[in-house]
């Protein structure tokens, strides 16, 4: 982009965004790349969330255990890749490698002996696809930039997403109708192959930047190292182990609140077409809220509270949330609750997240992030999902599991607090893990 056409918007951006000049290019590249992800991934998922539930709620559990075992397999197989290949390389590959999914499932749907099945095996492949895309999109951007950097673009990178994550919803209700769901997955994999596009230009971005040319000649570089490296690193670091419970920890809450979800939804609505529309609403409402808080908070937010304060205010709102769950498990309830904690979660508690792994090297940027986001995470879903079932199973309601979610959101939000502060202290340096330079 020639720099006297980025003028007027670099202006305009330094109004939002503390931005310097020579950041101004990768920013626009990684809006946009974001942009094209999230808004690949949100038409899918009101797809997903029907898929769910038409398999019957008690078979969610079962889903999620399934889910867990295919990111067992997937998250070797990535740091396999991770250790052979360059980032140029790897980061295309895993994005080929989703869309000719999406085009494979579009063709098994056309078999109507085989939709059910194929519908089950569709919502645990949507629930690998978004933790695996959005992990890598981190891994890179928290590569790309420095610590001070990430404080300060993070926000408004994330906000990009938003704006995916809010046109894809509007999308899908819009078109579900007169298109039906199936034909909507050409048009979620022509948007992951155009984020491809991106890449590449960020790639090059990086390689014209000096301040760190051996920076740049390590990132040319594969990582090297095993493929059950991300485990290994994760275990030997108490910082990543942190980090690690502090996701099974939302991973937990962010289960009941969909079982409870799951239950006031098919009580209140017959029709599938009826909750795909819902659940896309829903998505909506969270994404406009999120950009609004993005570019306008967030990063203000960071600045003004630091870490550890930003990373605890949707643990605490979460404990709000469910004891006015507790109180009413009815469907606007619900709907606020959700609407609130995931666009916290989106514009404020992610971006902050994302810092904590500033401070680490590049092999654990990758393979030990990839780790947690996606084996720990599943696990944590797998292991709650039946957690949920047997509390309902003892005979305990909606009720008295939102009662029960409360003290596990305060010791989230403490959690965060010494994570954030553990940050702050390490500012500046890298925390070299067993493995890495």
């Amino acid at each position: 982009m020639p720099e006297r056409s980025l003028a007027a918007p670099a202006r305009w951006l330094r109004r939002l965004v503390a931005v310097e000049p020579v950041e101004l290019v990768a920013l626009l590249w990684s809006f946009v790349y974001f942009f094209l992800l999230l808004c690949s991934y949100y038409i899918l998922r009101p797809l997903r969330d029907e898929m769910g539930i038409a398999g019957g709620v008690q078979q969610l559990p079962w889903v999620f255990t399934g889910t867990f075992v295919a990111m067992l397999a997937a998250v070797p197989a990535f740091g396999w890749c991770a250790a052979r290949f360059t980032r140029r390389q790897l980061l295309p590959a895993v994005y080929y490698f989703f869309a000719a999914n999406l085009l494979l499932f579009y063709a098994l749907f056309q078999l109507d002996d085989y939709v059910a099945l194929t519908a089950r095996a569709f919502f645990i492949w949507v629930s690998v696809f978004n933790l695996f895309v959005v992990s890598v999109f981190w891994s890179f951007m928290v590569d790309l930039y420095t610590n001070a950097q990430a404080r300060r673009l993070f926000g408004f990178i994330a906000a990009g997403g938003s704006a995916g994550a809010v046109t894809g919803p509007l999308l899908t209700a819009s078109l579900v109708k007169s298109l039906g769901p199936v034909n909507l997955l050409p048009v979620s994999c022509a948007l992951l192959l155009m984020a491809v596009f991106c890449i590449h230009r960020l790639v090059r971005w990086a390689r014209t930047i000096p301040p760190a040319e051996s920076q740049t000649t390590e990132a040319e570089r594969p990582l090297g190292g095993s493929m059950w490296a991300g485990f290994g690193l994760v275990a030997r670091t108490p910082y990543l182990l942190g980090i690690g419970l502090f996701i099974w920890l939302f991973t937990t809450l962010s289960t009941f609140l969909y079982f409870e979800q799951a239950h006031i939804v098919s009580a209140t609505y017959a029709d599938p077409a009826d909750r795909t529309r819902l659940f896309a609403l829903i998505d909506l409402g969270v994404n406009v809220l999120t950009i609004a808080v993005q570019v306008v908070l967030t990063g203000r937010l960071l600045k003004w509270l630091g870490i550890p304060l930003t990373l605890a205010l949707v643990p605490l709102l979460s404990a709000i949330g469910f004891i006015a769950l507790g109180a009413a498990p009815v469907l606007p309830v619900l709907v606020a609750f959700q609407i609130a904690r995931r666009a916290g979660d989106y514009a404020v508690m992610r971006p902050a997240r994302e810092v904590l792994f500033t401070v680490v090297g590049r092999e654990t940027k990758y393979k030990a992030k990839n780790f947690i986001d996606t084996v720990v995470y599943r696990g944590g879903d797998a292991i709650s999902g039946w957690a949920f079932a047997g509390l309902k199973a003892l005979g305990l309601g909606l009720t008295g599991i939102a009662v029960l979610s409360v003290p596990l959101a305060l010791a989230w939000a403490w959690l965060g607090i010494r994570l954030g502060r553990r940050q702050e202290e390490l500012r500046g340096s890298v925390i070299r893990t067993g493995g890495e330079p």
